[in-house]
Formats: C-alpha cells, sequence, structure tokens
C-alpha cells in the first residue's frame, strides 16, 4: 500500500470538481495558506469533516537525559496539534 502523492491528490480533486489540475492546485494552495495564516493568528483553524489544527503552548517541565539519566530543564514552547474530528473518526474506524 502506498501513499497519495501531491500529484494524485490533485487528479482525484480536479476529475471530482471537473476542474483543471492547474486549478485543483491552486485551490490546495490556498486552503493550505489559509491553514496557516488562520492557526498562526488565531491560535486554530479547523476544516469541517476532518479535524483542528491548533496552536498550543506547553509549560516549562523537568526531563531526564536518557543516555546519562541527569535532570534537565525544558523549557516552555509553542507547539502545533490537529485534532481529528469525530466525523473523520467515525468514518475511518
Amino acid at each position: 500500500m502506498s501513499k497519495m502523492t501531491k500529484s494524485q491528490l490533485l487528479e482525484k480533486l480536479a476529475t471530482s470538481a471537473e476542474i483543471s489540475k492547474k486549478q485543483a492546485g491552486m485551490i490546495l494552495d490556498v486552503l493550505v495558506e489559509t491553514a496557516y495564516q488562520e492557526t498562526k493568528k488565531n491560535g486554530e483553524f479547523a476544516m469541517p469533516g476532518l479535524g483542528k489544527m491548533v496552536k498550543k503552548q506547553s509549560a516549562a517541565r523537568q526531563g531526564r537525559n536518557p543516555a546519562t539519566g541527569a535532570t534537565i530543564s525544558i523549557p516552555a514552547k509553542t507547539v502545533l496539534k490537529f485534532r481529528v474530528s469525530k466525523q473523520a473518526k467515525d468514518a475511518i474506524l
């Protein structure tokens, strides 16, 4: 089983929507760029039926160096998570 490539996705979009691959590519590019901008600006971007991209702040914490066992301090940072929608889970699982 192989993963779907971007070209295959564009072909599927173009065929389903009866548009050219170039137009499908432009739509996909706009969707991705919008997701990036909205997540950066508002902290989240929801794609109905698929899920939600969420920007979250993780707190500083203590960790261990697995090689030496020494305790280290892990600084706070911003992380990006994707939460799959219930609709997508039900359709796939």
